[in-house]
């Protein structure tokens, strides 16, 4: 059976704000989508003009998901996915991934922007095998989450926690932690944590591009040390390679040999 569910939550009645440029509409303009504004537009292209590697950062973080979600599916028999963040429906999304694999799969997608629920029913294409949700909810209720989740998902069977460039709008470090801890402490043993963050302390061109976009105005998004990301998977059985640039996460073979870039991540199981 398709499921085309959608949970309303708090952004569900909120207005779509043009006036000020959204991370998520702004990575969406970067991938080459077209589900954004001028304002997003201007926003992109000054960041852009100081640090143009984020074009490369952001594909190359879509392809690192599009990986993950192969070896989960092929290697680990994953047929759950809970993601977290999920952003503006591009190409490669999860269920996209997933499904054209194993077309069973069931995908949870949570987001809180108004814009991405407005294109809800545009990412929710699941195959009838399979199933697909969305639910309206911030990163930081993620009791919530779980509850929504449960509608779609079996989560006393192994699931997958995709958490793509969404804990850097958490501020506080210990308090990323915790959503981590609090999303993967309901999952059973055998589930796994994906997660890819904007990284510190490797390239201080796009460290003075990422500051500059905090302090616009729009909605911050902070980068974090290698270690500090690597903290999120504390408890956890890490696959080879480890926490590495995205590139550097068991790349296609066919590709080009891959580049070091500021975004870092990794894919650990629960024993």
């Amino acid at each position: 059976m398709t499921d085309h569910a959608t949970t309303p939550g708090p952004a569900a009645h909120q207005k779509i704000d043009t006036s000020v440029p959204h991370s998520a509409r702004i990575w969406n303009y970067w991938l080459g989508g077209k589900d954004n504004y001028p304002v997003d537009e201007q926003a992109g292209d000054a960041y852009t003009a100081v640090f143009p590697g984020i074009v490369t950062i952001a594909r190359s973080s879509r392809a690192f998901l599009r990986r993950n979600i192969t070896h989960l599916v092929t290697e680990a028999g994953i047929r759950q996915f809970l993601d977290v963040g999920t952003g503006l429906p591009t190409a490669e999304n999860t269920h996209e991934v997933a499904q054209r694999i194993a077309p069973e799969s069931r995908i949870v997608y949570v987001d809180n922007d108004p814009l991405v629920l407005a294109h809800a029913r545009a990412l929710l294409q699941s195959t009838p095998e399979g199933a697909t949700a969305y639910v309206d909810s911030d990163v930081l209720d993620p009791d919530r989450i779980l509850a929504a989740a449960a509608d779609t998902l079996d989560l006393s069977r192994p699931t997958a926690l995709i958490l793509s460039n969404i804990l850097g709008h958490v501020a506080d470090h210990d308090r990323a932690r915790s959503v981590v801890e609090r999303l993967m402490g309901a999952l059973p043993s055998g589930s796994y944590l994906s997660i890819n963050d904007g990284s510190r302390g490797i390239d201080p061109v796009f460290e003075q591009a990422q500051d500059g976009y905090n302090e616009s105005g729009a909605v911050p998004y902070n980068l974090r040390t290698v270690e500090e990301i690597t903290s999120f998977f504390d408890g956890l059985e890490l696959l080879d390679p480890g926490v590495v640039s995205v590139p550097l996460w068991r790349p296609d073979t066919t590709d080009p040999a891959p580049e070091v870039v500021a975004e870092h991540g990794g894919l650990a199981r629960k024993p």
